[in-house]
């Protein structure tokens, strides 16, 4: 059985932290400049200009891309054959956390508690944190730090199998329509359908982990997320002050559900699509 110190865990989140808050990933990246090139609005042109710049000069300076450096969402994949010495998991990560925020001069934006005492944690902790068993003897880490703008954009709607293709078009659109220009766009958005409620918004948060140029290996969903991506980019939200350029991606993940249901959620993310991945 192989082993891996907490302490590497800790130190390894801490630098991802740092590194997803200044480094927008390439895929988003190339995909904003390729939006440039075919966004018919003038203004729509010249946010994309901007947002382009933005990228750069974080990524130069290794300065936080957004002032939002989110809540810390942190997916694991733990091989069932990998022992961790020296201290549990989840305070390993948000060791990690509270490091690399503290360390990175990141924004701290957590509350302990989210109604009646809400106090600020003053280190980003506690992430939000999803652990998977794998087989082998590696840890994958992802983090992928949430802002709300478009957090609070999102939504799940419980829809029946009679909906079918065009009721999942219609909820993720309604949700779309409601958020507009807040979420910060040209959007990244996944969608999450089957499961249950929480089973459907975990799906769409999974789909945000993946490239901007990959599609869902099943053929009906790829052909969804474009017909998706096509109909965001009709509404003339734009890159925040209207254009064809609403959306970079849509991205579809499903799971089994149950015979009756068909849960379908939907993510938000802004143009600050940032996420980081690494295997011990």
């Amino acid at each position: 059985m192989r082993e891996i110190d907490a302490k590497q865990i800790t130190e390894t989140v801490a630098q991802m932290c740092k590194e997803a808050a200044y480094y927008l990933p390439d895929d988003v990246y190339n995909a904003m400049k390729k939006a440039r090139e075919t966004e018919t609005s003038p203004v729509g042109q010249n946010v994309l200009d901007q947002i382009i710049r933005n990228a750069e000069i974080a990524k130069a300076e290794d300065r936080p891309y957004c002032q939002d450096t989110g809540m810390t969402i942190v997916f694991l994949e733990v091989g069932q054959d990998l022992h961790i010495t020296g201290g549990l998991l989840e305070d390993a990560v948000n060791a990690g956390i509270s490091k690399g925020y503290t360390e990175g001069y990141l924004r701290k934006s957590v509350v302990g508690e989210p109604l009646f005492n809400r106090v600020n944690t003053k280190d980003n902790t506690p992430g939000v944190i999803y652990t998977k068993i794998v087989a082998g003897d590696k840890l994958k880490i992802t983090v992928a730090p949430k802002g709300f703008g478009s957090e609070n954009k999102s939504g799940v709607k419980m829809l029946v199998p009679a909906d079918g293709v065009e009721g999942v078009k219609k909820a993720v659109m309604d949700i779309i329509l409601h958020a507009s220009m807040n979420p910060c766009p040209p959007m990244v958005v996944g969608v999450g359908i089957g499961g249950t409620m929480d089973r459907a918004a975990l799906l769409s948060k999974l789909a945000l982990t993946r490239s901007v140029d990959e599609r869902n290996p099943m053929p009906e969903y790829a052909k969804l997320e474009g017909e998706l991506l096509e109909l965001i980019n009709q509404t003339g939200i734009g890159p925040q002050l209207g254009g064809n350029t609403s959306a970079l991606a849509v991205n579809v993940e499903w799971g089994p559900t149950h015979i009756a249901g068909l849960p379908v959620a939907v993510t938000i993310c802004c143009h600050a699509m940032r996420h980081k991945q690494r295997v011990l």
